[in-house]
């Protein structure tokens, strides 16, 4: 019965609401409700929060859920070395990337991915803030950024290489920067947490403060703007290579670039080692990636 238990709890946490997962489990929501209080009856905690509009683990309910999906996928690797089938990736598998990165370069490979591994049933969300892993329920995230926390397993897969650029327009009617002190002098983009800028070039590191013209959160707001000659950005070539090919935005004084400490990464909690799943996931986007250039 707690087995049971178990796999429900899991199930409303992954679909987010108690009737969602009574569809996955194909019972009613009355009956998911039951067996939740039952559940949190028997272990005397409170492992949701239940509103009419939202449903939140509780602090004991976030850790109860680590715990189960470890019990869980304890479970599943058992059942498959019992029947001859370790370490074949399967099961649910949550991931998470930046909105730019995750459209342009995770979800036109997703295809071939689940080709390879049918047996995994995966969920991709996007997003630019850096979430809290367990409390998003994320198994791996794609993170762009010069230092991962030490709470976190980072596996590098490349280089984000970021230079200066503006829109034709832009330039037109305010003039290219000469040198890297104008840039303070101009019209800046940039999202939320991505000011300063640090740029490498011929005279070192040189850091780069300013308010960004228009607040935004998103950085795809950002590369819009710059498309629109509203500013001058820093943004990443895997972003920019066909809007700079297509004239659609010129590169500005070329010797400066962002700084090459940042990296893209696949990170995951230190506490969990990763299952098949997780390494299968990893070893793909390695793959993908590896000839990305700089």
């Amino acid at each position: 019965m707690a087995g049971g238990d178990y796999a429900l709890f899991a199930a409303i946490v992954a679909a987010g609401s108690l009737a969602g997962a009574g569809r996955r489990l194909g019972i009613s929501a009355p009956m998911v409700s039951k067996r939740l209080a039952r559940l949190e009856a028997r272990l005397s905690t409170q492992l949701v929060h239940r509103t009419t509009r939202r449903m939140e683990l509780t602090s004991q309910g976030t850790r109860f859920h680590a715990d189960v999906t470890a019990i869980l996928a304890a479970v599943a690797e058992a059942e498959r070395r019992a029947t001859g089938r370790v370490g074949i990736p399967s099961g649910p598998l949550r991931i998470s990337a930046p909105t730019s990165f995750g459209r342009l370069h995770v979800a036109p490979h997703i295809g071939r991915f689940l080709a390879a591994y049918p047996e995994i049933d995966l969920t991709l969300d996007l997003s630019d803030a850096f979430l809290d892993l367990a409390a998003a329920r994320v198994d791996l995230a794609i993170r762009i950024t010069a230092n991962v926390t030490s709470d976190l397993a980072a596996h590098r897969l490349a280089t984000s290489r970021r230079i200066l650029c503006a829109a034709p327009a832009y330039l037109a009617a305010s003039g290219a920067p000469e040198t890297i002190e104008a840039l303070t002098k101009h019209r800046l983009l940039a999202a939320d947490g991505q000011m300063p800028w640090r740029l490498s070039g011929p005279d070192g590191l040189r850091v780069i403060d300013g308010t960004p013209v228009i607040k935004t959160n998103s950085s795809e707001v950002v590369r819009e703007l710059a498309l629109t000659g509203e500013g001058i950005a820093l943004r990443s070539l895997w972003d920019v290579e066909s809007d700079l090919a297509a004239g659609r935005l010129i590169r500005l004084l070329p010797v400066w670039q962002g700084s090459t400490d940042v990296g893209i990464y696949a990170v995951h909690s230190q506490e969990r080692h990763p299952w098949p799943a997780v390494d299968a996931l990893i070893a793909f986007l390695r793959d993908l990636y590896k000839a990305m250039p700089d």
